[in-house]
Formats: structure tokens, C-alpha cells, sequence
């Protein structure tokens, strides 16, 4: 648990208690739900029984009075409730849900949302599933037999989500195989089946995050009725859809070829605002040649906004801003300089032709300029402990 986070224990629960071997913890993260929780913690009373062990770890980043509502419920409810309150809601409801892993210490963890919208009597049958067969993760899914979305309110929360499924499932057919329904928040998983610390959360996709980074190797999925909101609002939202957007291009450029990939195509995309500014700055009676070295500045900042947002996002922290701007601006003017050089040389030297000679130095200059934003821009430093260990 982290500095920005402080326990709220309710009745119930010792310090020195550990779950028994089977039992399951219920993470729920929490956003302004006081309306819901109530309702949620009597049905978790009405069905989980009691021969199974069960505990209640909330992670709360609300700004009303959910935690105290949580508190003064829980009084009635016959097993341990936790409330883990941040301050700083890091990486959204998925980083929520990460401090939830981490904080649980049974054997299985079943991760729903809290507006009630999530079944709580399928817990047991989450369970049973994955010790019947032996299954790493189990995936409540709407979109297999006996499954239903007829909670999700209207026609475009439903295009939404099928667009969203089916957007994710092309693009990682092989980590997504087998599970019909990726933008599910309701799940069990097995504790040793996850390591909280590779994950890297962006908003409430949670699911998707831990099949595509470490996805056990064997899942079963199980059928359920997404049920109404008992109260409030729904917490999708425009922002949380490009949360989601940039969450999918993370995870897609993870490894370097498709980093690279993703480099060229944001590079290619660089020369629509180059093109625009040069075409204003001519047009305002700028000479064409200071011209494109100012329009060539917009390309690079365009360039720069995407890379940071979509590429590098999890490596942002390692520099400052300004920083990062300015190694990237370098390297990215450097690339015109050293191309002139480079064409001249493989025409002389190789006897080349002109244009073969032009595409090989854009090819060169633009695996050296990917090469040095990984290197001089985005690697993490080392540290001073590791030196010295050393």
C-alpha cells in the first residue's frame, strides 16, 4: 500500500487475521458510490455462504461519504470488511483495483464493481469453476449462453461496449483467446496467478490489462445477467473512453517492434500539421525556406504529444518535461541534417542511385531517431543504489 493511501478497519476484522485456505476476497472499487454500497454489502451477506470464507476489501477514491457509509454497513455484515481509501487515485478505478490485489490474502479474489450491477451470488459459482477446472482466472461473461448485457442502459452504451469488445479482441487475438467478453469487471482470479506489480492500470478496463500482461495460462468463464444500477450514475464517460484508447495503444506497443511500428506511423502523421503550417507561413509572405524549418517544429511537437501519450506514457516520470521536450526536438531536427550527409555518401561512396539512396537514409535516420527517443529520451536512469550495489 502505497504513502497516499490510509486503512479504514470496520468491525470484524483483526489485524493478525488471515483468511482460511479457499477463502475468497471481494475487491470492489469504490467512485461516489455511497448510494450502492449498502445494498451491495446485504446481498454479499445474502449469497456467499458461509462455508466459504469470505472478506470485503473496498478501494475507495471518493470524494463524498462512501467510506463512511461503508464503515457504519458493515456492522451487520458477519464477515471482515476493509476500506482502503486514496487519496490520489492513481491509474483510475483499474490502479483501484491493483492496490486491491495486493492488499488480498486468499486464495482466490474476485474483482466487482460497487452499483450492484455485478451479481454477488455468482461468487460461489466463480469459485467452484476455477478450482473444478483448475483455472487460473474465471471471467463472468455476458456474452457467452446465458449471459445477458440487459443492464447496460440504451443503444449507444450497448454499441459502445460490443465495438469495444470486438476492437480489443482483434487487437490481441492470441492473449484475448478464449474469453467472450475482455471488457468485463467481474472476475475471480487466483492470487498466485498474478503479479500486482507488472500491471499498469489507465482507467477501468482491469481485466484487459491482466489478460494481456500476465494472463494465466488456463480460464473458464462463466454466464451473467449485467443487472441495472441500483443508484446513482453510470461513471462511463467520454474522458473514460479515451482513457480506454490510450490504454489499448499502451498495451499494442508494449514490445519494441510494435513501438517502432507505432513510431512510424505517428512520424507519417507529423507531416499534416508540417504540410498546414507551411502552406500558412508561405501564405502570410515568409520565404519558404524559414518557412519549413518553423512548419517542421509543428510536426515535431505533433509528433512529440502522441509519442509521450501513446508510447511512452508509462516512462514519462523518468525525465521532466522539459527534458523530454528537448532531447526530442533535437533529435528530431538532427534527423534533417544527418539525412543530406547520409544520401551524399551512399551516392558517392556505394553508387547508389538518388532515389534508392533517399529511401535507405530515411529508413537509417529513422531507426537511429526511434533508437535515440528510447535511449536519450524515455530509458529509466539507473539508480544510485544499483550503481552502487555494483
Amino acid at each position: 500500500m502505497s504513502g497516499h493511501e490510509h486503512t479504514v478497519p470496520v468491525p470484524g476484522l483483526k489485524a493478525t487475521e488471515v483468511p482460511e485456505p479457499g477463502a475468497v476476497t471481494i475487491v470492489v472499487p469504490t467512485f461516489n458510490e455511497s448510494g450502492n454500497v449498502r445494498q451491495l454489502l446485504h446481498q454479499i451477506t445474502e449469497s456467499v455462504p458461509a462455508r466459504l470464507p469470505c472478506e470485503v476489501v473496498f478501494v475507495d477514491d471518493s470524494t463524498d461519504d462512501t467510506p463512511e457509509v461503508i464503515r457504519q454497513a458493515a456492522q451487520d455484515c458477519p464477515f471482515p470488511v476493509t476500506v482502503l481509501h486514496r487519496e490520489e487515485p492513481v491509474g483510475g478505478l483499474g490502479g483501484a483495483v491493483v492496490e486491491g490485489l495486493r492488499a488480498a490474502a486468499s486464495d482466490w479474489i474476485v474483482v466487482m464493481d460497487g452499483d450492484c450491477q455485478h451479481p454477488p451470488s455468482l461468487v460461489p459459482e466463480l469459485v467452484a469453476t476455477g478450482e473444478r477446472s483448475h483455472a487460473g482466472l474465471v471471467v463472468a461473461s455476458r456474452y457467452i449462453k446465458g449471459g445477458s448485457r440487459a443492464g447496460l442502459a440504451g443503444s449507444y452504451r450497448v454499441a459502445v461496449s460490443r465495438g469495444a469488445t470486438w476492437l480489443t479482441k482483434s487487437l490481441f487475438p492470441r492473449r484475448l483467446h478464449g474469453i467472450s467478453d475482455p471488457m468485463s469487471g467481474f472476475f475471480a482470479i487466483r492470487r498466485s496467478a498474478v503479479t500486482a506489480d507488472v500491471l499498469k492500470p489507465l482507467g477501468y478496463k482491469i481485466l484487459l490489462e491482466l489478460a494481456v500482461r500476465s494472463r494465466p495460462r488456463q480460464v473458464a468463464e462463466v454466464p451473467f445477467v449485467f443487472q441495472d444500477r441500483f443508484a446513482g450514475e453510470s461513471k462511463s464517460t467520454a474522458q473514460e473512453g479515451l482513457r480506454f484508447l490510450r490504454h489499448l495503444a499502451g498495451l499494442r506497443t508494449a514490445s519494441p517492434v510494435a513501438r517502432m511500428v507505432g513510431f512510424g506511423l505517428i512520424g507519417l502523421s507529423g507531416f499534416v500539421p508540417n504540410l498546414v503550417g507551411l502552406w500558412a507561413l508561405t501564405g502570410l509572405g515568409l520565404h519558404y525556406v524559414p518557412a519549413e524549418i518553423l512548419a517542421n517544429q509543428l510536426g515535431v511537437a505533433w509528433n512529440f504529444v502522441l509519442i509521450e501519450h501513446l508510447l511512452f506514457r508509462d516512462r514519462r516520470a523518468h525525465r521532466r518535461w522539459w527534458d523530454r521536450v528537448g532531447r526530442f526536438a533535437l533529435l528530431a531536427n538532427a534527423d534533417l541534417v544527418l539525412r543530406i550527409p547520409l544520401i551524399a555518401l551512399f551516392v558517392d561512396r556505394f553508387g547508389m542511385g538518388a532515389l534508392s539512396a533517399t529511401a535507405l537514409a530515411l529508413v537509417t535516420t529513422f531507426v537511429l531517431r526511434f533508437l535515440g527517443t528510447e535511449a536519450l529520451v524515455y530509458l529509466p536512469r539507473r539508480k544510485k543504489d544499483a550503481r552502487r550495489a555494483a
